[in-house]
């Protein structure tokens, strides 16, 4: 079968962990006859560089003409780098943002697994991580303040900012209906959290996920206000299955989740919409200070591509196979330097997709 996955390395260590998903990849093609067929498309710094802009319409077009997107990460060092003394909508990140809606990509997945092999690195206390967790946020991703209207200006002689929080009934009941389905694959329980108590908005989201959920019956439903949700994950994470909530709370609380992980470095996502065409990528960032010196971890954009596999081309099996090689390169004590503990041995990036790579072939 062929697939079309248009690739973008993006910004920092982006190149060399899409090197490595790409190897995982070609070893997958060819294991189960599969063939991956990529078109490099830019975004990010490097385009302002080469372009002008973050992403061109062009970019977006040959993305929209593949199966599906896999991406490294965009961006640099904010403080340092020239591309952050253009205007807001030019920068590095407007092209991430351009990208997911020109691809009408509403639903952020973003898994938060504890290895067991990992545990070690985990800040959380052992009797608080007990036999490990594994839970999904599912955030909406094309709404909210991030797309609302804003504006900066002069008001009555002092400097003003506004954003506004938008979402209709619509774009909620699409997102909750995409954390039902993804809990109804997993162990039928979905928290929907909001800040209901002070917003217009989450009290309309709560309405309509509550309207959502009587087309769920099997899914236990459950709401919780982001400040709690945001306790409770380190209090207890086990108690989470899939967590659904808006474009600003998700963005934070899957950040906090993935440092309970042991590493930002192990969380991989997926972007999705309407169709089978998906956006995967690390949750990290460009890590501009460790670019080009074959530390970066190339695990989670390697579970991206698993994603992919699952989310875009309904290749379950061979995403099981990418996930399983992940953890027995772990249990055979091997780790890069974000994940890096006594007793271990050291390995640096394209090293540690080769042993993912070995595991798959043997």
């Amino acid at each position: 079968m062929d697939y079309r996955i248009a690739v973008i390395p993006g910004d920092g260590i982006g190149p060399e962990i899409i090197a490595e998903a790409k190897k995982i990849l070609d070893v997958i093609g060819r294991k189960y006859g599969h063939n991956f067929q990529y078109t490099e498309v830019l975004m990010g710094g490097v385009s302002i560089d080469i372009t002008g802009v973050p992403l061109t319409d062009e970019a977006l077009q040959t993305a929209k003409s593949c199966d599906a997107v896999l991406l490294g990460a965009v961006g640099g060092d904010v403080g340092k780098s020239n591309w952050y003394s253009l205007p807001p909508n030019l920068r590095p990140e407007a092209g991430l943002l351009a990208l997911r809606k020109g691809l009408n990509l509403f639903a952020n997945i973003r898994p938060a697994v504890l290895f067991d092999e990992l545990k070690s690195a985990c800040p959380l206390k052992e009797d608080i991580i007990g036999d490990g967790f594994d839970f999904v946020v599912v955030r909406e991703l094309t709404g909210g303040l991030y797309f609302g209207e804003r504006w900066t200006k002069e008001v009555e002689g002092l400097r003003t900012a506004v954003d506004t929080l938008i979402y209709n009934e619509k774009e909620i009941e699409r997102i909750a209906r995409c954390a039902f389905e993804i809990a109804r694959k997993r162990r039928k329980k979905v928290c929907s959290v909001d800040k209901a108590n002070v917003l217009d908005s989450s009290r309309l989201w709560r309405q309509i996920t509550h309207e959502v959920s009587k087309d769920y019956p099997d899914v236990e439903f459950t709401d919780m206000l982001v400040d709690n949700c945001a306790m409770q994950i380190v209090k207890n994470p086990r108690q989470f299955d899939v967590i659904l909530t808006e474009n600003m709370f998700g963005d934070i609380l899957s950040d906090e989740a993935s440092m309970i992980t042991g590493s930002i470095g192990m969380l991989a996502s997926a972007s999705l919409g309407k169709t089978k065409l998906g956006l995967y990528e690390p949750i990290h960032g460009s890590a501009p200070d460790i670019a080009g010196q074959n530390k970066a971890n190339p695990i989670a954009t390697i579970l991206s591509a698993a994603m992919m596999l699952k989310y875009s081309f309904d290749l379950d099996k061979e995403a099981a196979v990418i996930e399983d090689a992940v953890r027995n390169v772990l249990k055979k004590g091997y780790r890069t330097v974000d994940i890096m503990s006594p007793g271990k041995t050291l390995v640096g990036t394209d090293k540690m997709g080769d042993l993912i790579a070995d595991e798959i072939i043997n």
